[in-house]
C-alpha cells in the first residue's frame, strides 16, 4: 500500500488494525502529532488528509491509502517554519508543547473551512458574504484540541496574528 505524507509517497504494509497515528509515530518515525487520550477526545493527534482535520488516533492508515496527508513536520518548507509556527513562538502559544503540533494542524484546517464560509456554533449570520474570524469563532473552531497548560489566549492571539489579513 502506499500513501503521501507530507508530499512523499511512502510504501507501507501494516496489520489493518493499525491506527494512522501508530503508522506514523511508530512505523515511520514521524513523531510530531502526539498520542494523547487516544480516543479523539483531545486533538493532539490531529493531521490533515487532503486538507481536511482528522483525529489520526481514530483513522486505520489502511483507510488512507493514496491520500495526501500532512503532519506538522510537514507545514515547514525548506526548513522554513510555517508562519503559524513562528506566530506560536512569538505569542507564547504553547507551554509544554504536547498539544502544539495538533493544535497548528487543526488552525491551518480551521482557517480553510473559513475562507470556504463554513458556520460554526457561534456565526451569528448564516446568509453573510463573509464571516469575521474573531476571537469566539477561533475559540469554537478549535475547540477540539484541547492544552492541558491553558495556553489558550497564546493559541488565539498567534492565529489571529496569522491570519488577521485575511478577505
Amino acid at each position: 500500500m502506499d500513501i503521501i505524507i507530507n508530499g512523499r509517497t511512502i510504501e507501507f504494509s501494516v496489520d489493518p488494525r493499525t491506527s494512522l497515528l501508530d503508522l506514523l509515530r511508530d512505523h515511520l518515525g514521524l513523531t510530531g502529532s502526539k498520542k494523547g487520550c487516544n480516543q479523539g477526545a483531545c486533538g493532539a493527534c490531529t493531521v490533515l488528509v487532503d486538507g481536511e482535520r482528522i483525529n489520526s488516533c481514530l483513522a486505520l492508515a489502511v483507510q488512507y491509502q493514496g491520500r495526501k496527508i500532512t503532519t506538522v513536520e510537514g507545514l515547514a518548507r525548506n526548513g522554513d517554519l510555517h508562519s503559524l509556527q513562528r506566530a506560536f513562538i512569538e505569542h507564547d502559544g504553547f507551554q509544554c508543547g504536547y498539544c502544539t503540533p495538533g493544535q497548528l494542524c487543526s488552525a491551518v484546517a480551521m482557517v480553510d473551512e473559513w475562507e470556504r464560509g463554513l458556520p460554526s456554533v457561534v456565526t451569528q449570520e448564516l446568509a453573510a458574504q463573509g464571516i469575521a474570524l474573531d476571537r469566539d469563532e477561533i475559540r469554537e473552531r478549535m475547540s477540539g484540541n484541547l492544552c492541558r497548560c491553558g495556553a489558550y489566549n497564546g493559541i488565539v492571539e498567534a492565529i489571529t496574528a496569522t491570519f488577521e489579513n485575511l478577505p
